[in-house]
């Protein structure tokens, strides 16, 4: 009786062992899994106060839904192994107002470190006029900033004009990065729908590009049409947050001085890392949901809200 007594429960006890080794292996880390490698660009803020926190590979979690997704890199944008790719992009429908923020804008490009390479160009009837190519000579791309043409470059989208840029950037292992200068207000589709600025977020987040802009005043009689101030700022609203960016407004007016603007953005670039994780393909070729979050106290991560992910190779 002993004996089968014992038996019994020595069976009941591998039972469980088994048990827990399957419950285990079904909790392992997701860096075993399979998928698709995919990067996206993601910046750590502060909930509070000014001090931003360190955050590791190890503290950052990738959510699909109710999966957790393995991360591969977390490569600080401008560290060792990769830099940033910055691309100043000025609306010719801004009002010339926009002279008097030149001062603050070439002070805000030659402040960059030397990992951060600066390109600046103009929109101009729905396409971008490069005036200077990507440099770490920052005071050179400086001397490209001019004047908008103001109502003479009224014409066109400059969304279909990102969405052109990010098809002639060539894709590297840089952070890639639009800052946009424009009033949002798109001359071809006005209205509170806009094809081309769903257009032009699809190709950011494909390209895995983020924008930022800051908001300025158009040129003319629309840029005095207030239904027109507010659908712009929220194509601005929905161009950057969508890509994982920021929108700068002061109101409806063009702001004083773009200083305090251009300096939030500049501390944020130092605290920007490119993470790569893997995401399992769909049958299609195709864009996914995803969340990127962290436990470290005071810590908040910001990245696009969906990446495009290529089928299997």
């Amino acid at each position: 009786m002993f004996m089968k007594t014992a038996n019994s429960i020595s069976m009941l006890l591998a039972l469980l062992v088994i048990g827990y080794s399957g419950s285990a292996l079904s909790q392992q880390p997701a860096a075993q899994a399979q998928g698709v490698p995919v990067s996206t660009i993601v910046s750590v803020e502060a909930k509070h106060g000014k001090e931003v926190p360190t955050i590791y590979k190890e503290d950052v979690r990738v959510l699909h839904g109710h999966d957790r997704l393995p991360v591969v890199e977390w490569t600080p944008c401008l560290g060792d192994r990769i830099g940033t790719e910055l691309f100043l992009l000025v609306d010719e429908a801004n009002s010339t107002e926009l002279g008097l923020q030149l001062g603050d804008l070439g002070k805000f490009i030659n402040s960059q470190t030397d990992g951060t390479a600066v390109a600046v160009g103009y929109i101009r009837d729905g396409i971008v006029d490069v005036r200077q190519n990507f440099t770490k000579d920052h005071a050179l791309a400086a001397k490209a900033l001019r004047l908008p043409f103001g109502s003479a470059g009224a014409l066109g989208s400059p969304y279909t004009a990102i969405t052109d840029l990010v098809h002639r950037w060539p894709q590297t292992a840089n952070c890639r990065e639009i800052l946009l200068l424009s009033s949002g207000i798109d001359a071809l589709q006005p209205g509170f729908t806009n094809s081309y600025l769903d257009e032009a977020i699809d190709a950011l987040q494909r390209a895995g590009i983020q924008a930022y802009s800051i908001y300025t005043s158009h040129a003319g009689h629309v840029g005095h049409t207030f239904w027109r101030f507010n659908v712009g700022q929220n194509n601005l609203s929905r161009l950057t947050d969508e890509t994982g960016g920021e929108a700068y407004f002061q109101g409806l007016e063009m702001p004083i001085s773009f200083g305090p603007y251009l300096n939030t953005y500049g501390e944020r670039l130092k605290h920007q890392f490119l993470l790569t994780f893997k995401i399992e393909p769909e049958k299609k070729p195709g864009f996914q949901k995803i969340r990127v979050e962290t436990e470290v106290a005071n810590a908040e991560l910001v990245a696009a809200e969906r990446v495009y992910v290529a089928e299997q190779k």
